[in-house]
């Protein structure tokens, strides 16, 4: 066995290779002796092949491992377009410069200390050494540093060897082609999915364009979703033009996945160019909004650097009161831990209430992890995720669950049956309070409508409480569907306990504004014809829903 580390006070100046044995490590020891006691008494020694040694001890020297064999530089991280796609990207420049991080990174003493800190089995292990300093004295022992003896690790008969991971964690692992990653880890992952829609398609066109070359083909015309949804219901120039910019793209890249404005509307790395693309983690997958630039980048490469999240795991159990809809209970974590509790974290949601939501609620849930800083939000998938994509893929998937022994920054419990309607006053989200500690707070306006409050689920919550109350709304009160299905659903689902009455008939009765082409309405702005302009200055306070 070799002996990695030498004392080099006590060693010949030349370069060990083993262990020294006999009649030389006797040698050596005596000329060890020798020179220590002419440093003792001021004089220079000389060694065999009669230089001058320095009588000032040298440091010791740990031999570093070799890098691991994919740490290079790799085509998988930055795909060689040939012809009109190579055009000198400056993004290719970034590759041996993250080649050589990741090699620096991987000897750093924080990985040790990180490891006997937190036990963490992801970062890798190395042999342990004990280290013996040699005091000054006249004895002529030899002392050395050496690996301790390692016994044969026999192969494994119940498969690989394997680390507790997170749902988040496990997802980009298999993207990255990793078999173990931790927090804070920095990979490549191969994108399944890149979504973007008519706000910020024409943006990331026209960086793909500049990037990558103007007659630069996408890196898998089967992988990108196309949808104009945010200003489409809407007489204005300026809106229309970036739909038809959406529609030329994707006739021009062959696009499978375009849903026009006709159109009635499957994934796993879900990356899209939206705040609330992390909604789509109520199906088990990790979904996240990224920016223009890395969206053109995805087009021509199907690949993103990421940053592995910590998660923070919520457990909400109990029966859920009729009362209650998902916006409550996320409204009660976001107030529980801030809008910055969760920055750049995964939330996952665990229980047997979430296990009760359908899977619109469980959008909701993933949809407001931006509101506290995540990066993205995961609900596991169970039964009712599997009934609710029968008739709506036939992409074969893998649901993946966080270990039993998984790891979690902060774990929260919650017992949903104990909790009340909440209010998030202005001018942020964490700002909670109970809805009947608002009850003589006057408002000017009310809003039911967009991605968490344009439910089917919600119209009927609103619906039966009109019918309850028998009264009309004494404020404009706008209604805003989140899609066009449910925009149907308001005029064809009767409502339960309304003798047959469907929610747009309720809203009718009640005074309320004429249900609305499906869009984020005024939670984003827009065209002076649609519900998020005022046109004029009006100090208001509206109630969202």
């Amino acid at each position: 066995m070799e002996c990695p580390l030498i004392h080099r006070s006590l060693s010949s100046p030349e370069k060990t290779s083993g262990m020294l044995r006999g009649s030389e490590l006797r040698e050596r020891g005596r000329a060890g002796g020798e020179r220590r006691e002419a440093r003792e008494s001021g004089a220079p020694t000389t060694t065999a092949a009669g230089e001058h040694h320095n009588p000032t001890p040298a440091l010791l020297h740990r031999r570093r491992p070799p890098p691991p064999p994919d740490s290079g530089p790799s085509d998988r991280c930055y795909p060689h377009h040939e012809g009109p796609h190579n055009t000198g990207s400056k993004f290719h420049n970034l590759k041996a410069t993250m080649a050589s991080s990741t090699i620096a990174s991987s000897s750093s003493p924080f990985i040790n200390k990180v490891q006997k800190d937190m036990g963490l089995s992801a970062f890798s292990s190395q042999p342990s050494f004990s280290l013996h300093t040699a005091k000054k004295r006249n004895s002529r022992k030899i002392t050395c540093v050496m690996a301790p003896q390692q016994t044969e690790r026999k192969p494994a008969t119940s498969g690989s060897v394997k680390t507790a991971m997170t749902m988040t964690e496990k997802i980009l692992a298999r993207a990255s082609k990793k078999p173990i990653l931790s927090p804070g880890e920095n990979v490549w992952v191969n994108v399944d999915v890149l979504m973007t829609h008519d706000v910020c398609g024409p943006g990331t066109f026209g960086i793909f364009k500049r990037e990558f070359g103007q007659n630069a083909k996408v890196w898998d015309c089967e992988k990108i979703v196309i949808i104009p949804d945010h200003y489409i219901f809407t007489n204005d120039d300026r809106a229309n033009r970036n739909v038809d910019i959406c529609r030329d793209f994707s006739m021009e890249q062959n696009i499978k996945y375009f849903y026009d404005i006709k159109d009635l509307g499957n994934f796993k790395v879900l990356l899209g160019t939206d705040s609330h693309t992390c909604t789509a983690g109520a199906f088990g997958q990790f979904a996240t909004g990224i920016g223009n630039t890395d969206a053109g980048f995805v087009l021509g490469t199907g690949k993103l650097l990421l940053k592995v999240p910590p998660t923070l795991r919520f457990v909400m159990d109990g029966e859920m009161p009729d009362y209650l809809l998902a916006k409550d209970l996320i409204l009660q974590i976001i107030g529980e831990i801030s809008v910055s509790g969760a920055t750049y974290k995964a939330m996952e949601f665990v229980g047997s209430t979430v296990e009760s939501l359908t899977m619109e609620e469980r959008m909701t849930f993933c949809n407001m992890v931006v509101e506290a800083g995540g990066k993205n939000g995961v609900v596991p998938a169970d039964s009712t995720t599997y009934k609710y994509l029968e008739d709506k893929t036939s992409t074969p998937y893998e649901a993946v669950y966080s270990d039993h022994q998984a790891r979690f920054l902060s774990q929260y419990r919650f017992d949903v049956s104990k909790l009340e309607p909440l209010v998030a006053k202005p001018h942020s989200p964490d700002n909670r309070a109970l809805a009947r500690e608002c009850k003589d707070v006057k408002i000017d306006r009310a809003y039911i409508g967009s991605c968490t409050g344009g439910k089917t689920e919600d119209f009927l919550a609103a619906a039966k409480v009109f019918l309850a109350s028998g009264k009309k709304v004494k404020v404009p009160t706008f209604l805003v569907p989140a899609t066009q299905k449910v925009w149907m659903d308001l005029y064809s689902l009767p409502v339960p306990g309304s003798g047959g009455k469907t929610c747009s008939q309720i809203f009718e009765e009640a005074g309320c504004d004429t249900p609305a082409s499906p869009s984020c309405g005024p939670c984003l702005g827009g065209p002076k014809d649609t519900y998020a302009r005022l046109n004029e200055p009006q100090a208001s306070v509206i109630i969202f829903v």
